[in-house]
């Protein structure tokens, strides 16, 4: 029995739902889940359902094209159509930091991400024996100012080659060059801690740690062409006090970038995500 996941977003209008719905039993299709959501203000209506096809000869093919052409076309829907037990193909860029790797390779292999992950890739070399360890690829891509290019037709070599869907950032310390992020628009997930744009810089910890900050986060979000700027999938934050040491608040913040980057990393395998004027619908 083929399982599929259906995404919408278009101008809300009246019987969006009914259409949808009916639709669905028309192809023979049995809802297992739906939700939606209308933005009030820019009056935009978001779906995502998931329906099992009970006729094992549907052709999803066929199901596409009609769809186009009566119900997307009827209301002028975005729409993306995904087979649930295809999982995505995810790349990991890391440098030299382990600790999101570590946590995202051991979700992996215990089976709790809906994903692969066919590479890792990296500017240095320090942590390919992790991914030796997991078996993964490693390959090690060199990436300075003076080499850019080379490394950037490298890499995406590297990603058409292993028919890569998404990637994630975990604590990869280089800036994202543009090509790349035109390839893989709302597709590429980066992590970091939530001080910005109060404590930039190399030593955000010492700088918080030294104004008294009473609370600390992390952020994972899509990566755009303004650095730090792009639509926010997850959030989340501790609550820190004067008793906490710099290395208490190090500590604390690699576990939220843990736990937040694998929040994100699971909803976007999910499908659960859909972008809109910079920023996200989550579906839960």
């Amino acid at each position: 029995m083929q399982k599929i996941i259906i995404l919408i977003h278009c101008e809300d209008q009246k019987g969006i739902i009914a259409a949808v719905t009916d639709f669905i039993l028309r192809v023979q299709g049995n809802i297992i889940y739906i939700d939606q959501h209308v933005d009030v203000e820019q009056g935009v209506f978001f779906m995502r359902l998931e329906c099992e096809l009970t006729n094992k000869n549907s052709n999803l093919e066929v199901i596409k094209n009609v769809f186009q052409q009566t119900i997307a076309t009827d209301f002028n829907m975005s729409w993306e159509f995904y087979m649930k037990e295809q999982k995505p193909r995810m790349a990991l860029f890391v440098s030299k930091y382990d600790h999101c790797l570590y946590d995202i390779l051991g979700r992996y292999s215990a089976g709790e991400l809906a994903l692969e992950i066919p590479l890792i890739i990296s500017n240095h070399e320090d942590l390919k024996s992790v991914a030796e360890r997991f078996s993964i690829p490693f390959h090690y891509v060199p990436f300075t100012k003076e080499i850019k290019e080379e490394g950037e037709k490298t890499q995406l070599d590297l990603l058409e080659q292993y028919e890569i869907d998404f990637i994630v950032l975990a604590r990869y310390m280089q800036i994202i060059t543009p090509n790349l992020v035109a390839k893989y628009k709302n597709n590429i997930i980066n992590i970091h801690h939530s001080f910005l744009p109060a404590f930039p810089g190399a030593k955000p910890y010492h700088s918080a740690f030294e104004r008294g900050v009473k609370i600390i986060g992390a952020t994972s979000h899509y990566v755009t062409e303004g650095l730090d700027e792009g639509p926010i999938i997850e959030q989340d934050i501790a609550r820190v006090s004067h008793s906490h040491s710099i290395e208490d608040f190090i500590m604390k913040g690699r576990d939220l970038e843990r736990m937040v980057l694998a929040r994100a990393v699971k909803i976007h395998a999910e499908r659960k995500v859909m972008v809109y004027d910079n920023k996200t619908v989550v579906f839960t």
